[in-house]
């Protein structure tokens, strides 16, 4: 189907593609809401797709031991160079998972339903498709919440 080449090639696009904006918007906005119903800050979205990263491929696809308070994640601010050194290593983590995943095996564990993850039961290789699912739609609402921010700037 897809090699595991390609996912890391297109998962790695929109994770770099969102830490790009983080650290473009620097400090003051990347830590800034727009004025959106619901909007979460850049800085936490990049931070929940961390979260979405760390649990669903290191803890059910590789079976690492994750803590993981994803309502935590929305909440999460700071200056943004601790947060993309964060995401230059949760990035390489996630292909030496990708690169020792058996995507057929099952989970290593069931994820919790607050975890809003797919309705069905998964397999390894779906969890790491549900990761590429956040990374796409968040990095994509982080371009509309880079251009809003920017407007108001």
């Amino acid at each position: 189907m897809i090699s595991k080449d390609d996912y890391l090639y297109f998962a790695g696009r929109a994770l770099d593609g969102m830490t790009g904006i983080v650290a473009g918007l620097g400090d003051e906005l990347a830590n800034t809401r727009p004025p959106l119903p619901g909007a979460n800050t850049p800085y936490a979205l990049l931070t929940h797709c961390l979260g979405v990263i760390e649990y669903w491929s290191g803890a059910l696809v590789a079976g690492r031991a994750v803590e993981r308070d994803r309502d935590a994640e929305f909440r999460a601010s700071g200056p943004v160079g601790p947060l993309v050194a964060r995401a230059s290593a949760v990035r390489n983590r996630l292909a030496l998972d990708v690169r020792d995943a058996e995507p057929e095996a099952a989970l290593q564990a069931q994820p919790p339903g607050s975890f809003l993850g797919p309705d069905r039961e998964l397999d390894r290789g779906a969890a790491l498709l549900h990761v590429f699912e956040e990374l796409a739609q968040h990095h994509g609402q982080m371009e509309i919440m880079r251009d809003v921010l920017r407007a108001r700037a």
